[in-house]
């Protein structure tokens, strides 16, 4: 845990402290891909994995242990991530109007190491409407249930099988507009 961590949670007792930190070490790489994929920019799904963990430490209390932490963290990450986006918005309408396309820098080769075909699988993630993005990635990326699922999400587990079944064929779409696919394989 880094010092700035530490500073913000004195107040919390010392195996609240152990057990996050615990949990830091154990999921953080896993929820900082799931930002990622999420916003696409590095730097700033760095910023909302910390900004996550800062939540868990000083809402640790409110915790039932009914969920697992992880799934606990993940709906943390969530809503997190959400409010970035929301706040996003108007700013990104403005440069997709602006800005020609460009291909994405590199990530860091020691940080997220990335096969061709999951850059292609990214792309085409991006490209889906949020709530598509968002259940695939919990359920078919990162495999959480479908009641996990629909616990970080706050929906209905019906809603999310619902949100699947229409994504897959979104998903494939892209992919095959890219010529990743090819319509044999599907």
């Amino acid at each position: 845990m880094n010092k700035q961590m530490q500073g913000r949670v004195s107040y919390l007792p010392d195996n609240t402290k152990e057990e996050i930190t615990n949990w830091y070490h154990l999921y953080s790489d896993s929820i900082f891909k799931y930002i990622l994929m999420m916003i696409n920019d590095y730097q700033q799904a760095e910023d909302l994995t910390h900004d996550t963990f800062i939540k868990a430490y000083k809402k640790h209390h409110s915790f039932q242990k009914r969920a697992k932490p992880k799934t606990w963290l993940f709906s943390i990450a969530h809503n997190i991530t959400v409010d970035y986006i929301r706040k996003q918005k108007p700013i990104k309408i403005f440069q997709e109007i602006f800005q020609t396309i460009k291909d994405p820098a590199p990530l860091p080769e020691d940080s997220v190491e990335i096969r061709e075909s999951s850059i292609e699988l990214y792309k085409a993630l991006s490209r889906l409407k949020p709530s598509y993005r968002e259940v695939i990635v919990l359920r078919k990326i990162k495999e959480f249930s479908t009641r996990e699922t629909s616990e970080i999400l706050n929906w209905s587990e019906g809603k999310v099988k619902t949100t699947l079944y229409r994504a897959t064929p979104a998903l494939e779409k892209e992919l095959l507009k890219e010529g990743f696919l090819n319509e044999k394989s599907i």
